[in-house]
């Protein structure tokens, strides 16, 4: 009496890996974000410091309101002698180019913020700028 039957012996089962290609993508994803989280200063770098002084660059706030009034850094100037204001804070010769930061009112008229943008960058400075106040 047999107690394998043949029936049972031609037969091959196979396992799907479908899904085991999904649960080691996941893992993978799973242990490079943990490695980066876990120590993100890896590389100690040795930055090289200056032992003379070296020069900063150099920046001026220009504020316009919307009076027309215009203020490089806290004094309070005449629209119409910005360039000789913004002269003295700015070399022409320097080497690092310095940076005009216009703060305007939102009621600002554009036409004056431009207008210091232009004066700037005629001096040889860098500008950006900034609108603020009630919307």
């Amino acid at each position: 009496m047999s107690l394998r039957n043949n029936k049972f012996r031609s037969e091959h089962s196979e396992l799907d890996t479908g899904p085991l290609n999904d649960i080691l993508f996941i893992l993978l994803m799973f242990f490079l974000m943990i490695s980066t989280l876990a120590n993100p200063n890896v590389i100690k770098m040795s930055v090289p410091r200056a032992k003379s002084d070296t020069k900063q660059k150099q920046s001026v706030v220009v504020s316009v309101d919307k009076n027309k009034n215009m203020y490089v850094g806290e004094k309070r100037i005449v629209p119409d002698s910005l360039e000789s204001a913004l002269r003295k804070y700015i070399n022409e010769g320097d080497s690092i180019k310095p940076a005009v930061v216009i703060n305007a009112d939102s009621l600002s008229q554009w036409g004056e913020i431009v207008k210091v943008m232009k004066v700037a960058r005629k001096l040889g400075a860098t500008t950006s700028a900034t609108v603020s106040g009630a919307d």
